[in-house]
């Protein structure tokens, strides 16, 4: 599986650096800080990975104990402190003993573990998922908006446009042309 999602995320390292026309590395380009807060993992390994290398091999249940560390350590309450174990146990639903477990066993329940990603707006797969996993899914919006901004045809992959490019091959020559001078009119700039 490992494999599988270092594919993944090599694909996508290709088209991001496609996307920013980028010649070095993606990690002076993207914000690295930001993509380690938003999966969960330690910075140099987000830097390490967005210029081809590889993360140290983890178990779920590191991964889990890992991330809850870092979620602790990395998520403010509203008076600027981090979060207690008290805290987070309240959050979950659980008592800070059963709270406390888990940074121990790194296995919490399934439906606690989904009250706290719901209440800090964490990924799906943010306590779990492996590094290459975690991080291609938080690259894909970057890689949406480049590839949009980078596509000179993107406004025109409207359904409008679609219907009435599936309609060119039945148009005759002449209508074509009405057609490609209307839309030259139309995206003249002003």
């Amino acid at each position: 599986m490992a494999a599988d999602t270092y594919a993944q995320l090599a694909e996508t390292l290709e088209r991001l650096t496609h996307a920013t026309e980028q010649t070095g590395r993606l990690s002076d380009v993207l914000d690295v800080e930001d993509l380690s807060h938003q999966t969960g993992i330690t910075s140099d390994v987000v830097a390490a990975l967005l210029d081809g290398g590889h993360a140290p091999e983890t178990s779920v249940t590191d991964r889990v104990r890992q991330r809850l560390e870092f979620l602790r350590a990395s998520r403010l309450r509203d008076d600027g402190n981090r979060y207690s174990q008290g805290d987070l146990a309240k959050i979950a639903g659980v008592s800070r003993q059963t709270l406390a477990a888990w940074f121990d066993s790194g296995v919490p329940n399934l439906e606690s573990a989904d009250r706290l990603r719901r209440f800090f707006g964490l990924s799906a797969g943010f306590l779990t998922a492996d590094e290459p996993e975690a991080l291609n899914d938080a690259l894909q919006p970057k890689l949406q908006e480049l590839e949009a901004q980078s596509d000179p045809l993107a406004p025109l992959r409207t359904p409008g446009f679609l219907r009435l490019a599936r309609r060119a091959p039945h148009m005759s020559a002449k209508k074509l042309e009405a057609l490609e001078q209307w839309a030259e009119a139309v995206t003249e700039r002003d």
